[in-house]
């Protein structure tokens, strides 16, 4: 039998390279590091935040990080004039709700001979999706080294990224028989009791001729020197030296995160849909690199640019902004003044404070985040008339009471962007008034820089789950949008009355 004919083949290669990145980012760490790594390919040149006389020419392309999880890029549009341009922004969040290892991971039980790690809920996750799957650790360990390999040498603390790519840890469900009918009917999960991972048996010695802990009693008095490792899981630590081949007296502190090891895939009859983890919010992160990469492949984009286009991904998104390296952070309205400042330094008629008044008023700021697609065994929970499709285009997301940043005017921008670029009409979204509203980025941008702002996002089911789907097209579609964004915003919104 021939293979079904299919009307999604030309969205699958994005498709893939979307997967890629899905798959490479299991957390914010390595989610900026698959970040860099797109935009070192396209010629991006790293900057040094810490550096107090930062360099920034017309025509040039730029990157930093902040705290290794959130990360700053943008490029300088060759007809750039001071007080006559301002930013484009696409704002989007690396981090998606996970099980994190808690700062003391011990935690066997004397009634069990399993050893577990302890662990905490991070975000709002759908915690029981987390239950019988294959899980591993990624994140970042922080290692003492000597600078110079010897007793005298200065020492200076290292961070290493590590991803597991294998199955170390499950959080398996209590048998049926073990559960009566009434427990079965009212299942809910406790976070600090079910939640607790296995890591290995204690009989390991007997089946591996291994124990938990072979480290020396000098190693182990040189480790306890602060009191950190006696609290640490000796497997956990262990594993995470072999990883990366350092001694394990080395390991000073670790940021760390559950994953499934399940890869993306592509699902449905037509491979119209993708299957993955953490597509809230990695999709949009992905596309927003991938858009501004894209144009600056066009051999007139910057060369025609009279603005800073900028995407910025910001870490702790799930759990309200409030962070150093947040949405909440000044981490927008640092790079703006800094960058203003090096490109309007030269004018000597006008004040560098009215210069940068001017550029935040000519400045937009898209919040991206993926939006909720009508659920078919729920319809009744969305909004009859605010029901977005997947497949079906990208989604502008309102509340009028500022859940969402979106109003009139910048509605109306998005919508002429992909009007004039020939796009699928934007759909959209609004909670109905008997159910909650999540909030992104998109109004906390808005209130502590003065830029005006939308929210959009690509449509989504299961969101917070530990496996989410969206359409395969919606991938096109939101590239599409991002890089028209960045080429055609300038003329639509000098087309809008003030």
């Amino acid at each position: 039998m021939p293979p079904l004919a299919t009307t999604t083949g030309d969205h699958l290669p994005l498709a893939r390279n979307a997967m890629d990145y899905f798959d490479r980012s299991t957390d914010p760490f390595h989610a900026v590091k698959s970040s860099v790594d797109m935009l070192k390919e396209a010629g991006f040149e790293e900057l040094d935040e810490t550096d107090p006389s930062i360099t920034v020419v017309i025509g040039g392309k730029y990157y930093y990080t902040r705290n290794k999880s959130s990360i700053v890029a943008f490029t300088v549009g060759e007809a750039y004039r001071p007080g006559y341009g301002g930013f484009k922004i696409i704002g989007a969040h690396t981090d998606s709700p996970n099980l994190k290892i808690k700062p003391r991971s011990k935690r066997s039980l004397k009634t069990s001979k399993s050893i577990q790690v302890g662990v905490e809920c991070y975000g709002g996750g759908l915690w029981h999706t987390w239950f019988d799957r294959d899980l591993s650790l990624s994140g970042r360990v922080f290692c003492r080294r000597n600078l110079d390999n010897d007793d005298d040498g200065a020492e200076f603390i290292e961070q290493r990224l590590i991803k597991i790519d294998r199955p170390i840890l499950r959080v398996p469900n209590l048998a049926i028989h073990l559960q009566t009918a009434e427990e079965r009917k009212a299942f809910k999960v406790n976070n600090e009791d079910h939640l607790s991972p296995i890591l290995a048996m204690a009989a390991q010695k007997a089946l591996t001729g291994d124990s938990n802990d072979d480290t020396s009693t000098e190693d182990k008095e040189k480790d306890n020197e602060d009191g950190w490792t006696e609290y640490q899981e000796p497997l956990l630590l262990k594993l995470l030296a072999s990883e990366l081949d350092i001694p394990i007296e080395s390991i000073v502190d670790f940021e760390l995160n559950l994953y499934d090891c399940q890869k993306s895939s592509l699902g449905g009859i037509y491979n119209e849909f993708v299957n993955s983890a953490r597509l809230d919010n990695l999709a949009s992160c992905y596309l927003a690199v991938q858009a501004l990469v894209d144009c600056t492949k066009q051999d007139d984009f910057i060369k025609n640019d009279q603005d800073i286009s900028m995407v910025v991904l910001y870490d702790h998104e799930e759990i309200g902004s409030t962070s150093a390296v947040g949405a909440a952070s000044p981490i927008l309205g640092e790079a703006v003044k800094r960058i203003s400042a090096v490109l309007n330094s030269k004018e000597q008629n006008v004040a560098l404070y009215d210069l940068y008044e001017a550029t935040v008023r000519k400045s937009f700021a898209l919040s991206s985040d993926q939006a909720h697609a009508l659920h078919p065994n729920y319809a009744s929970k969305h909004e009859k008339n605010h029901q977005p499709q997947m497949n079906a285009g990208m989604v502008i997301k309102r509340n009028a009471n500022q859940k969402y940043a979106t109003s009139g005017p910048t509605g109306i921008i998005m919508r002429e962007i992909a009007r004039r670029s020939n796009l699928p009409p934007l759909q959209e979204f609004m909670v109905r008034q008997d159910c909650g509203c999540g909030s992104t980025i998109g109004p906390l941008i808005s209130s502590t820089t003065g830029i005006r702002a939308v929210d959009v996002g690509c449509p989504q089911l299961s969101m917070h789950s530990i496996r989410e789907t969206m359409g395969v097209c919606d991938l096109t579609n939101g590239l599409e949008l991002f890089k028209s964004f960045f080429i055609h915003f300038r003329s639509v919104d000098d087309s809008l009355e003030q």
